[in-house]
This record gives structure tokens, C-alpha cells and sequence, in this order.
């Protein structure tokens, strides 16, 4: 039986409000499966946080769903604090600009314990 898209969106929806940083990417994050999700996870891993990965490869439905919960066309998708950041090109200009890193600072998660 396939979930459909109103239950997907409603999953997507619970799992930002779970995880303080969510990507949904094409692989996982030690295996990311194309160019753009690696390099999202290759610049988030310099923050030093954890970050829940959702591979949209395991579910079709789950894959288009994404992109209408967000209305981003494209695939990486990044959430912070709840909030859709962008895919691979918008995470990286955040990075090099310090916004990224003032996005996760003001999160006031505490990663140590």
C-alpha cells in the first residue's frame, strides 16, 4: 500500500518539527547518491552538528512529495529550526556569506550532551 501524498506531507512535516536540521537528500549521509547532496552534506559537516537525513531515493512518493510540501523543484532540500533554507546552491551561498552559520547558532541547541 503507498502513503498517500497528504500523509506524506504530513510526515515530512512531523519530521521537521523533530530534528532541528533535516536534509532530504538522495542517499544518506555517508553515501550521499548525487553531486548536489554531497556537496550539501560536505558543507554541513563543517559545522560540527547532527543532522537527520532523509533519503528521498527509498520513496517515490516520499521524493515528489518534497518538492510540493516546499514548492522547490529540486533536490537537495534543507530545513533549519523548522524553516525551508534551500538546495545545494542557496546552503552553499549562506555558508560562504556566514549566514548558515548564524541560521545554526540561533538554534540554541545544545550538541555537547
Amino acid at each position: 500500500m503507498r502513503v498517500q501524498p497528504v500523509d506524506m506531507h504530513a510526515y515530512i512535516a512531523e519530521t521537521i518539527k523533530a530534528h532541528p536540521i533535516v536534509i532530504f537528500i538522495k542517499g544518506s549521509l555517508s553515501w550521499p547518491q548525487c553531486g548536489f547532496s554531497a556537496a550539501t552534506v560536505e558543507t554541513l559537516r563543517q559545522y560540527n552538528v547532527p543532522i537527520h537525513a532523509v533519503d528521498v531515493l527509498s520513496d517515490p512518493t516520499l521524493r515528489e512529495a518534497i518538492k510540493t510540501f516546499s514548492d522547490w523543484p529540486t533536490i537537495p532540500q534543507l530545513y533549519i529550526g523548522g524553516g525551508f533554507v534551500g538546495g545545494c546552491d542557496i546552503v552553499r551561498e549562506m555558508h560562504t556569506t556566514g549566514e548558515l552559520g548564524e541560521l545554526i547558532s540561533a538554534l540554541h541547541v545544545d550538541y555537547t550532551s
